[in-house]
């Protein structure tokens, strides 16, 4: 059926068809099944609805307000020791600054604490799918579900043999019939896209699923564009389409569980799964892959409890409801210049808000396995990819009084600034804190005290403030904990201590780094540099000696910057340690974690190594005998055809 369904545009077609095509032009597309995509105003929306979605929880009030109460609870209770300490002899306004800045950022992190708590609790209790009652054997899908991934100038072969992991997952559950595949090229570089159409050429000639491919020229809005093109041609033959990035991989049962679930909830127009880091061979990639392995369900369970029917979507391993994409997500482009202005970067969660104006639910899940995902190997790929996610939050400072969008909404904009925010605020509080004591005499007592600690309110402060820090993580190592086959899995109690170990000391030395390239990025952001739209690195083994330099030179500097006022107040080198050192190392330090060799040496020796993961999900498998050749009919429900027909070759594009 894929071979017949449709053939290439050849040369001589595209000559007759297109008299002056501007370069090479090669697509391998089905029939276009229109759809509008209105633009939507952010300052007056046509309609609002009212109406609480028929999945929303019936106790959604109540946890949220046990959130609240809880976040309160915390940020009171963490503010009582610095609140004391500069109250003492009167405020000034560097205390009231840097009393200001705690406040913020205990208050975030005292509310992720607590929405950490609500997944543990959910999980240890067995109810993390109790809100949307995945089916554990669903029936094979009536409507037609399209799975689209974007690339831009991706590496081809590593792109296409994750496709080839989803369709053999489908195929083999009888299910590739349901599905048809979309390869969504953005890709600007030649011998890219020369790559891509050589690798698809052979990828359909075996895959299960139709395939098809498409290349655009004109970048407009980068994958929000993408998508949007994608919808506005072809969205009226689908159901529902399940988004991808170039580095995700899904299981066919995960995927057949999504489609069961909407279409079992009509009134739900997104799904998001909590998708995990595979394939991680350096020590940077261990360090993220183990953290979201271990800790990422609870605290992706923990936000699904709260926001209910108003959660989020992350841009990929999401499945949604296409007509309602397409008549509440048609991005408008912000007034003024870049950064802040033009077309919306970060277009996922905005996209999520938009959805809930108009009514539908949108919701997150922990329930479903079989969502994966990689990541950057080294620090450098790591903050490259993140300033352009960083610029893109900021310009939700702007949409959050936006018309019309629920508080939820509105409070899930402010949580992703905040997760940016705190990196410049943390340096500004360490700044100020520093600043504060250069006013007082030296006491070496102070240096000492961490090997003579007593119970005194700025040791009860700090306990506390670490209990909040890493209290996520024991989290997570409590719900393995909790389960044999995962405890197993994960190699026992010992091999857990020990990665939990290694992740905790190894991200408490990356976080001052990443707090000045974030801090750098604010910078640049603020004074109008666009970040632009680089390629993703997803493989690499090493960082050269000198770009390791070049690219941490700020973070060496900020190191000195620290050791100057250190050099009048030596006696607070001790807490100041954990932050200056990791700044001075940045070009070991990077260099180290980005290769391939040190990262299997460390998983050698049984530290941050994870559950072997092999593209099946560990929840039953649900197999189906193949069936008959199934077509679209009115809105993207499937019928039985009797017999594959040629489709006409369609004007070319690129």
């Amino acid at each position: 059926m894929n071979k017949l369904a449709i053939r290439p545009v050849e040369q001589a077609e595209i000559e007759t068809m297109n008299p002056a095509p501007q370069g090479p032009a090669w697509s391998w597309l089905p029939d276009e099944a229109p759809l509008a995509m209105p633009v939507q105003s952010l300052a007056a929306p046509d309609a609002v609805a009212e109406a609480i979605p028929a999945t929303s929880p019936q106790t959604v009030a109540l946890r949220r307000l046990m959130l609240l109460a809880g976040t309160v609870a915390l940020t009171s209770l963490s503010a009582i020791t610095p609140f004391y300490l500069y109250a003492r002899k009167g405020w000034d306004g560097t205390e009231i600054l840097a009393f200001g800045i705690f406040m913020l950022l205990i208050t975030a992190i005292s509310c992720w604490f607590v929405s950490g708590l609500m997944g543990l609790f959910v999980m240890l209790r067995g109810k993390d799918q109790a809100d949307l009652a995945f089916a554990p054997h669903p029936a094979l899908p009536r409507t037609r579900t399209a799975l689209l991934m974007p690339l831009y100038n991706e590496d081809a072969r590593a792109s296409f043999a994750r496709l080839a992991m989803i369709d053999a997952s489908l195929t083999r559950l009888g299910a590739a019939s349901a599905f048809d595949i979309f390869v969504l090229s953005d890709s600007t570089k030649e011998e890219a896209a020369a790559s891509e159409r050589s690798v698809f050429q052979a990828f359909r000639l075996t895959a299960g699923c139709k395939t098809f491919y498409r290349r655009r020229t004109d970048n407009a809005e980068r994958k929000a564009g993408n998508l949007a093109e994608w919808v506005r041609r072809f969205g009226g033959a689908y159901e529902t389409m399940i988004v991808l990035d170039a580095d995700s991989t899904m299981a066919g049962e995960t995927l057949l569980r999504m489609v069961d679930a909407m279409e079992r909830n009509p009134g739900v127009g997104m799904l998001q799964t909590a998708p995990v880091i595979i394939k991680a061979r350096t020590i940077f990639a261990r360090v993220s892959q183990y953290s979201v392995r271990l800790y990422g369900r609870v605290a992706a369970a923990g936000l699904a409890y709260w926001t209910g029917s108003e959660s989020s979507y992350w841009g990929h391993n999401a499945i949604i409801r296409t007509r309602a994409f397409a008549a509440c997500c048609g991005l408008p482009h912000l007034p003024g210049k870049k950064p802040f202005g033009g077309h919306i970067m970060s277009h996922d969660v905005v996209e999520a808000a938009l959805m809930r104006r108009a009514g539908w639910a949108v919701h997150v899940t922990a329930a479903l396995d079989g969502s994966w995902e990689e990541t950057p190997p080294s620090i450098t790929d790591f903050i490259r990819r993140d300033h352009r996610w960083f610029q893109g939050n900021l310009q939700h400072l702007g949409l959050i009084g936006a018309k019309g969008l629920s508080p939820m909404s509105r409070l899930q904009l402010a949580m992703g600034c905040m997760a940016y925010l705190s990196s410049p605020l943390w340096l500004a509080s360490l700044m100020v804190g520093l600043f504060i004591q250069m006013f007082y005499p030296v006491d070496w007592t102070s240096f000492f005290y961490i090997l003579n600690p007593q119970f005194t309110p700025f040791m009860l402060a700090s306990f506390l403030s670490g209990v909040l820090l890493i209290g996520p993580k024991f989290m997570g190592a409590a719900l393995v904990l909790s389960r044999p086959a995962e405890l197993r899995a994960f190699g026992g109690r010992r091999a857990i201590a020990k990665g939990m170990a290694a992740e905790i000391a190894l991200s408490a030395i990356l976080a001052p780094i990443l707090m000045v390239a974030n801090t750098k990025a604010f910078i640049q952001i603020l004074s109008g540099h666009d970040t632009g739209w680089s390629t993703q690195q997803r493989e690499a083994d090493g960082l050269a000696w000198s770009d390791a330099f070049r690219a941490m030179r700020w973070q060496m500097i900020a190191g000195v910057g620290f050791i100057i006022p250190l050099c009048v107040r030596p006696d607070l080198a001790t807490w100041f340690a954990p932050i200056v050192l990791p700044l001075l190392l940045a070009a070991p330090i990077t260099v180290w974690t980005s290769r391939v060799r040190s990262g299997d040496r460390l998983a050698a020796k049984g530290f941050l190594v994870t559950p072997a993961q092999d593209g099946v999900s560990v929840n039953p498998a649900v197999l189906h005998t193949p069936r008959s050749p199934l077509r679209a009919v009115a809105g993207g429900v499937l019928a039985p055809v009797a017999a594959p027909a040629m489709v006409p070759a369609r004007a070319p594009e690129l």
